[in-house]
């Protein structure tokens, strides 16, 4: 991609995983972008992860817990927060907040 390029919300790719609700704006060679929405109490499926590839959550409302199973790990992350999954780390994301959450994520390849 030589070009700048706008993705518009109604253009994103709509996928679930688990209760987890997934838009995918960029996918390129190089980087993934989404966002992920998960209601009040609902769980995403285990991702197993990304073999060549680091992954950033950003919440951007509400309150979650990043489940990495592999180390028996939650970590609650709040409106603000990040964290950076390194490869080959699976991982699953619930919403333990009254509200909505909103997670911004990002993969680079």
């Amino acid at each position: 991609m030589k070009k700048a390029k706008v993705v518009r919300k109604s253009e994103t790719k709509n996928f679930m995983e688990g209760n987890e609700h997934c838009k995918l704006y960029i996918e390129t060679d190089k980087i993934v972008f989404g966002v992920s929405i998960l209601l009040p109490g609902m769980k995403g499926d285990v991702d197993p992860g990304h073999k060549d590839a680091y992954e950033i959550f950003y919440v951007a409302r509400g309150k979650i817990l990043c489940n990495l199973p592999d180390e028996d790990l939650y970590e609650e992350l709040e409106e603000g927060d990040a964290i950076l999954i390194p490869p080959p780390r699976p991982h699953a994301l619930i919403n333990i907040g009254e509200e909505r959450a909103i997670v911004i994520w990002s993969q680079a390849k």
